[in-house]
């Protein structure tokens, strides 16, 4: 949760490496680029499967591509080529995808950063929402997790005219990208497995399958005065470490009377945020780190832990929380 109520989609500007970030002609966010403002106002050719000249990918799925360049010019298609297809989940608009990366900027025959590079890490984003460039936006769609896709993107389908200083690709550069998809995951997505209930002195919480969970606060109970966490469904993925990107479905409830102020479920699903860094509320940076991924996880927050004696949208001052959060993948 971040430090305002009604948590809604984190800009991706905000949450994006400096590489992927810079996949963009704009300047917003802390990152230093904006992935909405992409390919300028020419309008994006739609993809093809092959153009002449192509360049040729080496390398397996999971591990940094090595690309060849042609000797020839490109040929100024946005091509989206299936290297690898893999046998996972059709990736359909909305989908999150995990996403890794390769690239080499044709004008110029360097490389440009890659995920797969030291300090580097796979990016997390919506497919077909428009927040990316065309390259990584349009690209994934129809094609299945466990693909290596090789794209090679014209300034259109790129970095636009403007073209990109931190990423050193200029405005007439065409890039290539080959992108290996790790994941997809379905905006109504939550987690599974048998859950276990906390104890009868704290809050209890029914699975309501694709809709928010209902939590029932214990009657006659006064709120903790620290911070509670209980592990509903313990999940088998890697722990939660600070500063990753996660993905989460969550629904808040108010200690007082119950009452829901909050929920990913009831505006757009599955939601993407950053841990660790300040940005969300304290007890969510504190009782989120060290998880596992596939965990639903429920915290009882306290007020200084939460907005403290400040008001908030629906949530009043000193007011203690209450969350049910699946954590889906984390990046």
């Amino acid at each position: 949760m971040r430090r305002f109520a009604g948590l809604p989609a984190v800009p991706l500007a905000a949450l994006l490496v400096a590489v992927l970030a810079a996949c963009s002609s704009g300047s917003s966010g802390s990152s230093g680029a904006s992935p909405a403002a992409s390919a300028s106002a020419t309008a994006v050719p739609s993809p093809v499967e092959s153009a002449d000249p192509m360049p040729t990918v080496a390398g397996d799925f999971g591990s940094k591509a090595e690309i060849t360049l042609p000797q020839g010019q490109p040929s100024g298609e946005f091509v989206v080529s299936v290297v690898h297809e893999g046998d996972g989940a059709t990736v359909a608009k909305g989908d999150w995808v995990t996403v890794n990366y390769t690239a080499k900027d044709w004008t110029t025959r360097k490389d440009v950063s890659s995920s797969y590079d030291t300090g580097g890490k796979p990016q997390l984003y919506q497919a077909g929402s428009g927040q990316l460039v065309p390259a990584f936006d349009q690209a994934v769609l129809g094609k299945k997790a466990g693909s290596r896709l090789l794209v090679v993107a014209p300034p259109a389908a790129g970095f636009g005219t403007s073209g990109n200083t931190a990423a050193g690709v200029g405005g007439q550069d065409t890039v290539v990208f080959v992108l290996d998809i790790l994941d997809v995951v379905p905006p109504d997505s939550t987690v599974s497995g048998e859950m276990t209930q906390p104890p009868a002195t704290a809050p209890q919480v029914k699975d309501n399958g694709k809709q928010a969970p209902t939590i029932t606060i214990p009657a006659g109970q006064s709120p903790p005065t620290e911070l509670q966490t209980y592990v509903l469904i313990k999940g088998d993925g890697k722990p939660v470490q600070s500063g990753q990107q996660l993905l989460v479905q969550y629904t808040g409830v108010l200690w007082s009377d119950g009452s829901q102020f909050d929920s990913s479920y009831s505006h757009g699903g599955a939601q993407a945020l950053q841990v660790g860094t300040g940005s969300l509320i304290k007890g969510w940076d504190q009782g989120l780190v060290g998880q596992t991924v596939g965990s639903r996880v429920m915290l009882v927050v306290p007020p200084s832990l939460g907005y403290g004696n400040q008001s908030s949208g629906p949530v009043p001052a000193d007011a203690t929380l209450v969350f049910v959060i699946d954590i889906l993948e984390a990046v």
